[in-house]
């Protein structure tokens, strides 16, 4: 057992923010689930990871109830699942030490968001000597204002301003910034189909 897929914050502290409305696929766990399946039926470890800002009162923070993966993954007896309160999933859990532990040296990466947490995750691990495959249209994101714009804005506010990056620009960018240098960009039929002839 060589390969891990991990999953990132696909949990309902998302659904949670306003900023939903504006999420690039509502129906992103579909996509997960597809390679949940696919990574078990190879034998593959599936680590689920949860992103946690305790005491901040926010949709993160764990006593309200959010930080839980969303209603319609559901986790087997025997995958872990890790909390995180940095933007990538090594730095403040034990992810590298269970990855080690199992002999794994292949991630397959997916969650919320593209350009944030998932991003930031296989950029350290390919640093950690990782062979990394971004799903990319297995994660989703939001559209991201202008480094100018003010503070709290409201989503009619964000998405008014000409200057906000739209989500779908910001999931070709993340690609363009990964491909070569950090992981292979893939899809999720690509890896079924993958899988199937290798089957």
């Amino acid at each position: 057992m060589t390969r891990a897929l991990i999953v990132i914050d696909v949990q309902e502290s998302f659904r949670a923010h306003p900023l939903w409305e504006t999420i690039s696929d509502p129906k992103i766990t579909d996509q997960v689930d597809r390679l949940v399946r696919l990574a078990r039926r190879a034998g593959d470890t599936v680590v689920w990871v949860l992103h946690s800002e305790p005491g901040s009162g926010g949709v993160f923070d764990p006593a309200l109830g959010h930080v839980r993966l969303m209603d319609e993954l559901e986790r087997q007896d025997g995958e872990p699942l890790i909390h995180k309160t940095a933007h990538n999933a090594f730095t403040t859990t034990n992810l590298q030490q269970l990855l080690t532990g199992r002999g794994v040296r292949e991630l397959t990466v997916c969650g919320i968001r593209t350009e944030q947490c998932v991003e930031t995750t296989a950029r350290l691990a390919s640093d950690l000597g990782y062979e990394v495959t971004f799903v990319s249209d297995a994660t989703a994101t939001n559209p991201v204002p202008h480094r100018d714009a003010p503070d709290g804005q409201s989503v009619a506010e964000l998405l008014a301003d000409p200057r906000t990056l739209s989500a779908e620009d910001v999931i070709e960018r993340t690609e363009y910034a990964l491909a070569g240098r950090f992981a292979t960009i893939a899809t999720v039929d690509e890896l079924e189909t993958s899988a199937a002839t290798r089957a």
